[in-house]
């Protein structure tokens, strides 16, 4: 489909076999990756980077060095998954130089956002802007990650679920930071609708299903990026993945993590948590604590911790956890049907 708008993806190439001599268009080159999809890409390029950085840990001293390592490069080439396309996008907009993203994996949405996903002392910040030209996708490159990677890509889509309510719920309540758009949040939601009617095709990771997702990546760009803000997407479903990542000092499965906000959170609004259950089950999206290895004293002490991280950081928007107490005997509640 044609999408219309700002969608922060210069141009796009799609398609299995796209990725397939790239390498001869970019002059001199550096390549942001990490060793699986590098394995699996180095040799179709058809030309050999000046230097290759490894995504790892990312802390903004690491990324700060890992740049400089890259100076005198005409293009950044981002392969692989979150991590090594928020390091392709965080150098391309330090060095100032094009950025080609390759997401081999659709697990969070970063291959679409301006900014950087980065970390100050295990906290999460977002830094920068830049565009892919081009976003390639290629279908079969992207098939080879296990597919319950892939359909961790639409855990920042309904992420909209929570969001959006969070956003009604700050209005309501006058504690807006945004003037209020009740035509975004009706368009994110119609988003959400029709990745639920490809639900069959995503969780097939068929050639439709992956670019559902991509698709969707990009429209939200439409609703968010003219407003200057993603309140529409990100809400209180992040803000317990952000304590959490905090808490335990170590990375998660981006999709997963915002789906089980999602669960949790839901529930703490009152707001059609069933719905968001059935759609997470029919497209295949993991959000068990069990699958992202959290145990239940950590995820229980994190739920009656929020509503004071919240208001300890101080940089983060106003939604249920702000209005509603988080009681021990809620958090028992809810957690009760999760698996550990």
């Amino acid at each position: 489909m044609a999408i219309e708008g700002q969608t922060n993806v210069r141009s796009m190439r799609v398609g299995s076999g796209s990725i397939d001599g790239l390498g001869r268009e970019l002059g001199r080159f550096a390549v942001a990756t990490m060793e699986l999809p590098w394995a699996l890409v180095r040799d179709r390029l058809g030309a050999t980077p000046a230097v290759v950085l490894e995504a790892g840990s990312m802390e903004i001293e690491t990324l700060d060095r890992q740049v400089a390592q890259a100076a005198g490069c005409d293009t950044l080439l981002a392969i692989g998954g979150g991590r090594a396309v928020d390091l392709g996008k965080y150098a391309s907009w330090k060095l100032g130089v094009r950025l080609v993203t390759v997401p081999t994996i659709l697990s969070v949405d970063a291959f679409t956002t301006p900014a950087a996903g980065v970390r100050r002392d295990h906290r999460v910040e977002y830094a920068g802007t830049a565009s892919p030209d081009p976003l390639v996708i290629d279908y079969d490159l992207i098939r080879q990650a296990p597919a319950d990677l892939n359909i961790a890509g639409v855990g920042d889509l309904l992420s909209i679920h929570t969001a959006s309510f969070d956003w009604e719920l700050a209005e309501r309540s006058a504690k807006s930071e945004y003037p209020f758009n009740a035509d975004a949040v009706a368009r994110a939601r119609a988003l959400v609708a029709d990745l639920g009617s490809k639900a069959d095709a995503i969780a097939a990771c068929t050639d439709e299903g992956l670019q559902a997702i991509v698709d969707g990546c990009i429209r939200l760009n439409t609703i968010c990026l003219p407003a200057g803000h993603f309140r529409v997407e990100e809400g209180s479903e992040h803000y317990l993945f952000y304590e959490l990542e905090e808490r335990l000092r170590r990375p998660f499965v981006h999709g997963w993590i915002v789906g089980l906000g999602v669960y949790l959170l839901s529930r703490l609004q009152g707001n059609r948590a069933d719905d968001a259950v059935e759609f997470m089950r029919r497209v295949g999206l993991r959000h068990q604590p069990k699958d992202l290895e959290i145990s239940r004293a950590d995820l229980e002490a994190s739920l009656l911790n929020l509503r004071a991280y919240v208001e300890r950081r101080g940089d983060l928007w106003w939604t249920v956890i702000n209005e509603r107490e988080i009681t021990g005997a809620w958090v028992k509640e809810a957690v009760g049907g999760l698996e550990f």
